[in-house]
């Protein structure tokens, strides 16, 4: 819950790195949120019976709400993900590709950081080019 609340801490922050167990733990909570609350409101739905056609839309803005008010966070840990691999923030954009854009990005997510400081900022997991530890340096 840490890196979820860690990720909404930086908002709109599309500078810096962001390691994997960032990225994907906020994915995690992001997704099991949405799953539980899909599944309340079917329920919901069911419980109204015949007449759940008007309420069904409203049972949904709350879920829509959080959508969007999660949709710059999720671009912006996103974007980070990508610099720590050492790619640009641009590279996002390949997901617009139909059929392989999806699976190139989530190949690029998945990829382990660039080793050592890149141009986007230190590497995150403290971890120098030639595998000696060494604590990250808060950038300033």
């Amino acid at each position: 819950m840490n890196w979820y609340l860690e990720v909404l801490k930086k908002y709109a922050d599309f500078n810096g790195r962001a390691r994997r167990k960032e990225y994907w733990m906020f994915t995690l909570f992001n997704c099991i949120f949405c799953f539980g609350y899909c599944i309340f409101a079917m329920l919901a739905i069911v419980a109204m019976g015949r007449n759940a056609a008007p309420m069904a839309m409203l049972i949904f803005v709350p879920y829509w709400l959080y959508t969007m008010a999660l949709l710059i966070p999720s671009l912006a840990v996103t974007v980070r993900r990508l610099h720590d691999t050492g790619r640009s923030g641009w590279w996002l954009l390949i997901s617009l590709v139909p059929f392989v854009g999806g699976i190139i990005l989530l190949v690029f997510v998945c990829s382990d950081s660039q080793p050592g400081p890149n141009l986007f900022g230190p590497n995150p997991k403290g971890i120098q080019a030639f595998g000696q530890y060494m604590p990250a340096i808060p950038r300033y």
